[in-house]
């Protein structure tokens, strides 16, 4: 499956449209973001699935700045609308190839009365 590449404009609905989206949060001039990349093409190749999706945070600097993201890489996990893995670094392909099962398998009932606790 092709990347996406995530604007301000098009963000809601490509969270919105897919059961999981995967974010790279990236620039150009950054090393560890260059050669991140081809593992992450490389997995939306493996996973039609998933909707994976890049913010380039040069372009894209107010949406980097609504996530917060003071790090890139950053790799952010959407499962049903909801973050749920957040973190700086890449990632070797293994430990992604394992991170992408990890959220296949998670129970999503389990992680909104999580929330839904933690609110209360």
């Amino acid at each position: 499956m092709a990347t996406i590449e995530l604007t301000t404009d098009n963000f809601k609905e490509t969270i919105d449209g897919k059961d999981i989206v995967i974010v790279d949060f990236w620039a150009p001039w950054c090393a560890p973001c260059r050669s991140f990349a081809p593992t992450f093409e490389a997995s939306s190749d493996k996973h039609p699935d998933i909707a994976f999706a890049k913010v380039n945070t040069e372009e894209q600097q107010e949406l980097a700045g609504a996530f917060n993201i003071r790090s890139i890489p950053t790799l952010m996990v959407f499962r049903e609308q909801v973050i749920i893995y957040a973190e700086a670094g890449a990632l070797p392909a293994q430990a992604f190839d394992q991170l992408i099962e990890q959220v296949k398998t998670l129970d999503m009932d389990k992680v909104r009365a999580d929330i839904a606790a933690e609110a209360n």
